[in-house]
């Protein structure tokens, strides 16, 4: 498996870690001082804290990832994850086709930067975006 198929199969072994939610499991594929950048520039510290604003956020969230692309770069490989976010926001509404974006950057077998963009937030202003199906 070359450098580039590895940070693929460490970032698919982390979100699905993370969907579960396993933070501890998924805390395993980061580095210790990795960057966690959420939509906003809300920073996070931890996997733990990523579930713990999912938590917040919605009553339950799942990933349909459809696409994962990779590049390498001098010192790391930069994967795209793609796809639509479906689950239940706190009100117990159901919603599906939020589109997501994570970017991360994997270095050494590691986790070192993890860049989210959604769009939950443009939905929770203005609820009337939210679709029911994946475009």
């Amino acid at each position: 498996m070359n450098e580039t198929e590895q940070a693929i199969e460490i970032v698919q072994q982390f979100l699905e870690a993370s969907m579960v939610p396993d933070p501890e499991t998924a805390a395993t594929f980061m580095a210790e001082n990795a960057v966690i950048v959420f939509t906003g520039r809300r920073e996070m510290a931890s996997a733990q804290e990523i579930t713990a604003f999912n938590k917040s956020r919605y009553q339950w969230v799942k990933k349909d990832i459809r696409r994962t692309d990779a590049c390498q770069r001098d010192d790391h490989c930069v994967v795209y994850s793609t796809g639509f976010l479906y689950g239940c926001w706190p009100d117990g509404t159901a919603f599906n086709g939020n589109r997501y974006t994570d970017r991360f950057e994997v270095k050494d077998g590691l986790i070192v930067r993890m860049d989210v963009l959604n769009d939950s937030a443009e939905w929770i202003l203005e609820p009337a975006l939210n679709r029911t199906e994946a475009d």
